[in-house]
């Protein structure tokens, strides 16, 4: 028999709303979370975007909240302003159908018209670590009442370097309260950090999709120095001409200043980062679905959750610093039957990188080199070549190997490249 909400301890206005809204079965990992967070225990759960934590956390959270207590109950932290936006249309949705207050507390918007609506007293808040940082240097913010927390997407906060600020932001609430952890990977900074904060938290592991790497060929394209990953970046994108390319960096800073440079090289190229607004984002997002945008330059945070169709190379701008991070990145390619191209730019400080994702996934990725010009087999002999494969002449490098391979363009689909 499927369980519902109802079942879990979730009060039937909320198990019929949710009914209303075409959901009427828990996913796993709300199945499995919402009863420990019920009964008032820490959590540590490693789920991916797009399993359904986001109610995991919020229908407890709303079951707990007490309305005739006018001040913030319930804190939920995100690493970027644009999933603190998601986090909150979710929330005020139902939190209104209880009464209960929700704000969003994160850049981009008036400092003291938040604090105005912050002495409204509002039960819950989902902010970002900057911002929250801010009222609390000016005292327009008072966490001390805060009994259940949330830190959403803690790898990335780690990797945005926000970590430092969680923690001075943690102290500041209820040393009573109840933690809720949620990452979709665990690297050890971010377990220490659920050691330091949580008592005897519940560990869950929701296991995502399969994601083979059978059908992706792996390279890694030893450079320099870090300057040289854009002229090598270029060579390889103007060599394989590829029909859609998403081009990964670890930080929005990043991604804005790599889009803007292929830009000015005259790609079609846009970024994908936790600032833009929802509408940029769907325009984003379209252009590059419908293949008017040849290359996708995107920070972790924001392409969690993303799923396009015909996407034939991944570029690792920046080695990911864990082995989860790797495939989640390179997974995005080589789908539906279709071979796909990930390459990884490795400069000598990020060698080590390489080793630990090397040994995680048990391959030896192909290595190459950027002579400054073009990229070359480091060993100087041809390379392996990929079935299907162009017969192009071999004296133009390495890369024109995998030009006419069967994912580097669609048959009667013309490539957006303009170079």
């Amino acid at each position: 028999m499927a369980i519902d909400f109802l079942s879990l301890g979730i009060r039937q206005e909320l198990n019929d709303f949710l009914r209303q809204s075409g959901i009427s079965e828990p996913t796993p990992v709300q199945a499995q979370a919402i009863p420990v967070l019920m009964a008032g225990k820490d959590l540590v759960a490693q789920s991916q975007t797009g399993t359904g934590k986001t109610l995991a956390f919020l229908l407890p959270i709303l079951e707990k909240i007490k309305p005739a207590e006018s001040r913030i109950q319930a804190l939920i932290m995100t690493p970027t302003r644009e999933l603190a936006s998601q986090i909150t249309k979710e929330a005020g949705i139902l939190a209104e159908k209880l009464g209960l207050k929700v704000l969003p507390v994160y850049g981009g918007q008036d400092v003291e018209r938040q604090a105005k609506k912050l002495e409204g007293n509002p039960h819950m808040i989902i902010a970002t670590p900057g911002r929250l940082l801010d009222h609390l240097g000016h005292n327009t913010i008072d966490l001390s009442a805060v009994s259940r927390l949330v830190l959403d997407e803690a790898d990335q906060m780690l990797h945005m370097g926000f970590l430092d600020d969680v923690e001075k932001i943690i102290r500041q609430t209820s040393t009573k309260r109840q933690t809720m952890l949620f990452s979709a990977t665990m690297p050890a900074k971010v377990r220490a950090l659920a050691k330091r904060y949580m008592k005897q938290p519940v560990d869950i592991e929701i296991q995502a999709s399969h994601v083979t790497l059978d059908e992706i060929r792996q390279m890694a394209v030893q450079v320099a120095a870090e300057p040289d990953k854009l002229p090598a970046l270029c060579s390889m994108i103007d060599a394989y001409q590829p029909y859609l390319a998403l081009v990964f960096c670890h930080t929005k800073q990043r991604a804005i200043e790599l889009g803007t440079a292929l830009a000015q090289r005259g790609y079609k190229s846009d970024e994908l980062h936790g600032d833009l607004s929802p509408a940029k984002r769907t325009q984003v997002m379209k252009r590059f679905s419908d293949a008017t945008l040849q290359i996708l330059v995107a920070s972790d945070i924001a392409a969690r959750g993303l799923d396009i169709e015909g996407i034939t190379h991944v570029f690792n701008y920046d080695v990911p610093r864990d082995v989860d991070t790797y495939i989640h990145r390179i997974g995005r390619t080589g789908r539906a039957g279709e071979t796909g191209i990930a390459v990884t730019l490795v400069t000598p400080q990020e060698q080590a990188y390489l080793r630990q994702i090397e040994h995680g996934i048990r391959f030896s990725l192909e290595k190459y080199r950027f002579d400054g010009k073009q990229v070359v087999a480091k060993s100087q002999k041809p390379p392996r070549r990929q079935a299907g494969s162009s017969n192009r002449d071999d004296s133009h490098g390495a890369e024109n190997r995998t030009r006419g391979s069967k994912s580097a363009a669609r048959p009667g689909r013309k490539s957006p490249v303009t170079r």
